[in-house]
């Protein structure tokens, strides 16, 4: 049974934020807020933690996983990043846009794309997210909370904890969030495709959906 934390949205308590990390770290899975949608998470480092999130999503390992990191700094260490995507992603970070990159060799090969080599990453504006990041000292992985079937993520904390409660380890409670996705952008492609229209508008950054 999933345990249940109502968390602040704005001032997270620090023991919550312990308690979710051990957790974590123990290869347990949680639903957290951020900026765009709840996610489900998982310790970067944890196979089996990881092939759990892909079979409550029913994705396979051609459907990009998200690192979610505190800065840009920590982020070049998972993706090789130029000055032309450098500068979007200082335009876009934090908020809730995930990019695809090429991942370097830090990526454990069983997390990138099993042809491209690449990484979803986003920076999350959201504070409990990043009390989380700050307090495991490493990115989380992640995926968007979308059910198999459904169109939309889950945005109520209960109805999470009751579709969810017998296969996750942890739901953080802080209320609702926004209920849509990232928006998507493949900086591999030049110029830059968006692979998803999600939150995060498409006009500050220059680019524009296809037709």
């Amino acid at each position: 049974m999933a345990q249940y934390f109502h968390i602040h949205p704005d001032n997270p308590q620090p023991r919550l934020i312990k308690q979710a990390c051990a957790i974590v770290h123990g290869g347990g899975i949680a639903a957290v807020p951020t900026d765009s949608s709840y996610a489900l998470v998982c310790h970067l480092d944890d196979k089996a933690a990881a092939e759990r999130l892909r079979r409550i999503r029913q994705v396979d390992a051609k459907h990009h996983l998200t690192l979610l990191c505190s800065d840009l700094s920590e982020l070049g260490a998972y993706a090789v990043v130029d000055n032309r995507q450098f500068r979007l992603l200082r335009a876009a970070t934090p908020g809730p846009y995930t990019f695809i990159l090429e991942a370097t060799r830090e990526v454990p090969r069983r997390l990138s794309h099993p042809s491209r080599k690449t990484i979803g990453v986003r920076v999350p504006d959201h504070a409990v997210t990043l009390a989380l990041l700050a307090e495991l000292g490493q990115p989380l992985l992640a995926t968007t909370l979308i059910l198999p079937g459904a169109d939309a993520p889950l945005n109520d904390p209960e109805a999470i904890r009751a579709a969810l409660e017998k296969h996750i380890d942890l739901v953080l409670d802080a209320g609702g969030c926004p209920q849509q996705p990232t928006t998507v952008i493949d900086l591999c492609s030049q110029p830059p495709a968006v692979i998803r229209l999600g939150r995060g508008a498409l006009e500050p950054l220059g680019l524009q959906a296809e037709a």
